[in-house]
């Protein structure tokens, strides 16, 4: 990754959860792929593979092979804007896959312009592949978080995950926020389309794993944050059945949802999944406001004014992708039944917690007026659970409360369901000197905040630099995670029992990775006072 990718990486991260403040961009379309003519090589080994569309030439060195920028969709722009994701048309010659594609249209961290670089053509992927022979691999499909609101999938390089476990990494882009969650009367999959994409996205790896050397039936799903969500919302999504046969939560749970005040200072109360009428209503009152009374009006319409003219950052369901709400898919025993392996940061909302004291350091005073905002006539109930004296600050006191109450005892209760039917692996990143890659305040606690796992599975540096015993936690995750891609189960020699969650409402038992142990998640999260 380079570090302008690191860095738009962070200003994602940095919106993160936060993008319902309305950030996300444009720019003009990508450039035309460059062909060449002529092949060196052609297949698992070589610089240049064949795919289903055409040849690809991509980049190589004594470790892995890299090929970004391969479209697995039509350019979504014109008329097939607001529309389902269609087929991408094939080239001759070879296209030249160095340089990954245009990222997907979103507005810059402050909202007020188009992200350079963005565009509506960026139904993009990125494969990268240990530089030798071989076939049958494992595939991991990443999902990039962002609030479904900003990011990319060239943002993460893959070669970590690829070379640990002889795997091949995808990294996918998705439309993002208007473009990708909009909805409109007469829409019928408002609110979808950015799942739409990764669906596509994994059809094409279906096609053409095998062309990278990779195992088109057997594929891991998995994602961050928002990647999370959508990870989420692909076990929930009929229309995502046999696309994928593992799938790794990581932050984003499908019961994931917060108070008001509970995410950033005075923010609305936020669930990531509402109904597809709901979206397609908003989206009416959004085109009103665009002086647009038909869908022509709007595919025709400014992307600049389209991403700021409302929030557009919540999945619908009611419709073909999603029929039921996802957390009611969990509940009622309808997903896509494959091995599931979730969790969280130790302390996600301390990613968030600084913006509470953009006044001042808060006090105990200042915990207290926040519990009320978040949990009102119920606050003296929570402040009993969580006395500030038992914490180092007020401020470390509050990011306890909103991590358990709006992230780690949501996933617990989807960790639970899900066990019901099928293998699940709960864990907690709790490496609370994990290094900031992303701005805090001078002398902040950031502790393990949310995204604080992901310099473990990618390459973040300079931004990031793990010491020796963090590059110690990065290799044991790694083989976690490569593991459970390749058979279900991320144990195997050379890392710690990581013992599966047993169904039922009191099997608590989570791996914690940072002092790899046992934790018991109820507990430690104080989920039985939160009762979701």
């Amino acid at each position: 990754m380079t570090t302008r990718g690191i860095r738009r990486s962070v200003a994602a991260l940095a919106a993160g959860l936060t993008i319902t403040l309305g950030l996300t961009a444009i720019s003009a379309a990508a450039d035309e792929p460059v062909l060449r003519t002529g092949v060196d090589v052609v297949g698992p080994a070589g610089e240049v593979v064949r795919t289903d569309k055409g040849l690809v030439r991509g980049t190589a060195d004594a470790q892995s092979r890299v090929f970004q920028g391969i479209p697995f969709a039509a350019p979504p722009v014109g008329d097939r804007r607001f529309e389902l994701p269609q087929p991408a048309a094939a080239w001759s010659g070879v296209r030249d896959a160095t340089e990954p594609g245009a990222i997907c249209t979103q507005l810059n961290t402050t909202g007020d312009a188009l992200l350079p670089g963005s565009s509506e053509d960026c139904l993009y992927l990125n494969v990268t592949t240990p530089n030798a022979a071989g076939k049958g691999r494992p595939v991991m499909v990443w999902l990039h978080g962002g609030g479904w609101g900003a990011g990319s999938g060239s943002d993460y390089d893959g070669r970590w995950l690829s070379q640990t476990g002889d795997v091949v990494v995808v990294t996918v882009n998705y439309r993002l926020a208007t473009m990708g969650f909009f909805g409109y009367p007469g829409l019928p999959e408002s609110g979808t389309y950015g799942l739409a994409d990764q669906q596509a996205a994994l059809r094409w790896v279906r096609a053409n794993a095998r062309a990278f050397g990779g195992d088109p039936y057997n594929v891991t799903v998995l994602g961050e944050s928002a990647g999370g969500l959508s990870t989420c919302g692909q076990l929930a999504s009929p229309t995502a059945a046999g696309l994928f046969d593992r799938a790794i939560i990581e932050s984003g749970s499908c019961e994931m949802n917060y108070p008001t005040n509970g995410n950033y200072p005075d923010s609305p109360e936020k669930h990531w999944w509402v109904p597809a009428k709901e979206i397609a209503a908003k989206g009416r009152t959004a085109a009103a406001k665009l002086g647009c009374s038909d869908l022509a009006c709007l595919r025709k319409a400014d992307p600049l004014k389209l991403l700021q003219v409302a929030d557009f950052t919540q999945a619908g369901y009611g419709t073909r992708l999603l029929p039921i709400e996802p957390r009611k898919a969990l509940k009622y025993g309808t997903f896509n039944r494959v091995p599931v392996m979730e969790g969280n940061t130790r302390d996600e909302q301390a990613y968030f917690g600084w913006l509470y004291e953009l006044g001042g350091p808060m006090d105990a005073a200042g915990y207290r007026a926040n519990l009320v905002k978040s949990f009102g006539d119920q606050a003296a109930a929570v402040e009993k659970e969580y006395p500030v004296t038992a914490y180092q600050s007020p401020i470390q006191a509050w990011n306890t409360v909103a991590t358990d109450r709006g992230w780690v005892c949501p996933s617990l209760k989807s960790s639970r369901l899900m066990a019901r039917k099928v293998p699940v692996y709960t864990f907690s990143f709790a490496d609370r000197t994990a290094p900031a890659y992303v701005y805090f305040p001078p002398g902040y606690q950031s502790d393990a905040y949310h995204s604080s796992e992901l310099p473990y599975l990618f390459d973040f540096s300079p931004l990031a630099t793990l010491n020796q015993a963090q590059t110690g936690l990065s290799k044991t995750m790694l083989r976690y995670w490569t593991n459970f891609a390749r058979t279900g189960n991320p144990n195997g020699p050379g890392v710690p029992t990581w013992k599966p969650l047993q169904a039922g409402p009191t099997t608590t038992q989570s791996l914690q990775l940072g002092g790899i142990t046992q934790i018991n998640l109820n507990t430690t999260h104080h989920c039985d006072f939160w009762s979701l």
